[in-house]
């Protein structure tokens, strides 16, 4: 019997799911799919500084899993960057916080800048 999905916690939703080259049409079907938890990944590691523990604990997922997204989160933002593909953030195993459960610390910015009071 497999193992249930657990859902990772994100705090919000970015303010804008689409980024690419200036000169690109809406018409252009190259782009990369990022999901919403690698999205969280990336805002939590980078932007915020966590430690891949300190990102686990706040996703509410373990460790390996937090690396895992990780590295695939970093290698579509490379593929855009470098082959000039959009990037949409869209999709994935998520569940938005509520901003008052057990976990919701420093890096939880659900009553700040989040525009997305809705759950996957």
């Amino acid at each position: 019997m497999p193992r249930p999905m657990k859902w990772r916690k994100v705090c919000c939703l970015p303010e804008n799911n689409k980024f690419g080259p200036l000169d690109l049409t809406l018409d252009d079907q190259d782009y990369v799919n990022m999901t919403v938890d690698e999205y969280e990944t990336i805002r939590l590691i980078d932007l915020e500084g966590f430690t891949q523990e300190e990102c686990a604990k706040q996703m509410n997922i373990a460790r390996t899993t937090v690396q895992g997204i990780y590295i695939e989160a970093r290698r579509k933002l490379a593929e855009s960057l470098v082959n000039g593909k959009a990037l949409i953030i869209e999709g994935g195993e998520y569940r938005l916080c509520d901003g008052l459960g057990k976990g919701c610390g420093r890096g939880c910015h659900r009553h700040g800048r989040c525009f997305a009071d809705n759950e996957n």
